[in-house]
């Protein structure tokens, strides 16, 4: 088989070869490669040692990052390419990285020490594919499989447990037994590193396309960096919208809804307190009254923990407090929920709520879907009319109101916010005329 790669990587191959070396491709590139999908990145593995590619090189364009564990990394048009010597690990006594490196002219020993045998193939034009371990073979019988023993493997390094699981969402692919039993020994390592490690690649378990089926099987997985969850698996709703449990319920919101990070969290989090907030009536029908704000507020919780941007925290936050917010159908309920929210989540809230119904009995979906629409269409409207769902959005501004001589900052805040009111609840059209008009009718 022969793979196509850039010109950059195939002229490092090159010089390190002509230079009496060996060089490959190797990695995720070569898998993605395999599969017919196109890289992100590219990673080469040499016999070469890190002074020796820098002399091959030259130390133009070089940046001398990680040369302690045998990696350099070459800028070529301003893209960075990963070299790293071919190496055995030392001992691992942190579950994370090695206490020191061996450089080897083994490719076959380099390749023995990867993760998953799907990532351990090499490639170069000469030589054409290196597969020791048959991650070709894995490749075709999408599996994903450690290379060697999993409990070594996963002892080394504890993130690999979330990178099995983030490989088997992104590609596809089921987890091979050994290594599926291996995972669930062995996730408690995963106390062991960062939370933003952890994050990163929670967060692509989310976006990938095989994640119901992820986060059904490896729910103790998760369970162990977001034991919240922990009530939710297996509790039943009692309640005619609902036939699946909370945790099963969450994680086909999580797949139904858009494939959009910010989404796939909301979708994840949206109902994590409703263990807290669980009641059962005289009827034996369950309500979960609370539970919005409940599991806003644990989720802004877990997302610190985790380390999550202030930027993801505040868009999720807000969403998760609104998803079952049951706004009547008609503008001025929709325009308040609107500024409420801020008008750039809106549209969010709405594929969270679609979501959130699709996940639910198939016999109550239909009349949600509805209302849902509902809600889009005005929303739709409200935009294409301009309405002002934050004072900035008024088609007048302070220097408007002091040309009718009122200069007092403060009467000019509060006449912007009453006149930004007065457009949600339709009194006013977020007209300039009209605004200023009303503006000389008021009592100062």
């Amino acid at each position: 088989m022969i793979i196509k790669t850039p010109t950059e990587v195939k002229n490092i191959i090159k010089l390190l070869t002509d230079a009496g070396y060996e060089a490959y491709a190797v990695g995720g590139c070569v898998r993605d490669s395999i599969m017919g999908m196109t890289p992100h990145d590219w990673d080469i593995c040499t016999s070469a040692e890190p002074k020796e590619v820098l002399f091959v090189l030259g130390k133009k364009n070089i940046v001398k990052n990680g040369e302690k564990h045998g990696t350099v990394t070459v800028l070529f048009n301003r893209i960075p390419y990963e070299i790293t010597t071919f190496r055995s690990d030392g001992e691992y006594r942190d579950h994370r990285r090695p206490e020191n490196v061996c450089f080897v002219r083994s490719l076959r020993e380099d390749l023995a020490r990867r993760d998953f045998t799907v990532n351990a193939i090499a490639y170069n034009d000469s030589t054409g594919i290196c597969d020791y371990y048959d991650g070709a073979g894995d490749i075709e019988k999408k599996i994903i499989r450690c290379v060697g023993d999993p409990d070594k493997r996963f002892n080394e390094d504890a993130l690999r447990i979330l990178r099995a699981l983030r490989f088997s969402s992104r590609l596809g692919f089921t987890i091979e037994k050994k290594t599926s039993e291996s995972i669930h020994k062995n996730a408690p390592l995963l106390k062991s590193i960062s939370s933003e490690r952890i994050m990163s690649e929670f967060t692509q378990i989310l976006m990938g396309k095989n994640t119901e089926r992820v986060l059904l099987d490896y729910s103790d997985v998760i369970a162990v960096f977001i034991p919240e969850i922990k009530p939710m698996i297996g509790m039943q709703q009692h309640n005619p919208h609902h036939i699946y449990d909370v945790w099963t319920h969450t994680v086909k919101a999580v797949a139904a809804v858009k494939n959009e990070r910010i989404l796939r969290l909301c979708a994840f989090f949206h109902d994590i307190g409703k263990p807290r907030c669980a009641t059962i009536d005289d009827r034996g029908i369950g309500h979960f009254k609370g539970h919005p704000s409940l599991g806003a507020d644990m989720t802004r919780t877990i997302l610190r923990r985790l380390k999550t941007d202030n930027k993801t925290i505040d868009s999720v936050i807000p969403l998760i407090e609104m998803h079952d917010d049951r706004a009547l159908p008609e503008p001025k309920y929709i325009r308040r929920s609107i500024a409420k929210l801020g008008e750039p989540l809106y549209p969010q809230l709405l594929e969270l709520k679609k979501a959130d119904a699709m996940a639910q009995n198939p016999e109550t979906i239909a009349e949600k879907l509805e209302y849902i629409e509902k809600l889009r269409e005005i929303y739709e409207n409200e935009i294409q009319i301009g309405t002002a769902f934050s004072v900035r959005e008024l088609r007048i501004n302070g220097n408007d109101i002091m040309t009718l001589g009122i200069t007092d900052g403060k009467t000019i805040g509060k006449i912007l916010t009453q006149l930004q009111a007065m457009v949600i609840d339709g009194q006013l059209k977020n007209n300039r005329e009209e605004l200023l008009g009303a503006v000389k009718n008021m009592e100062i």
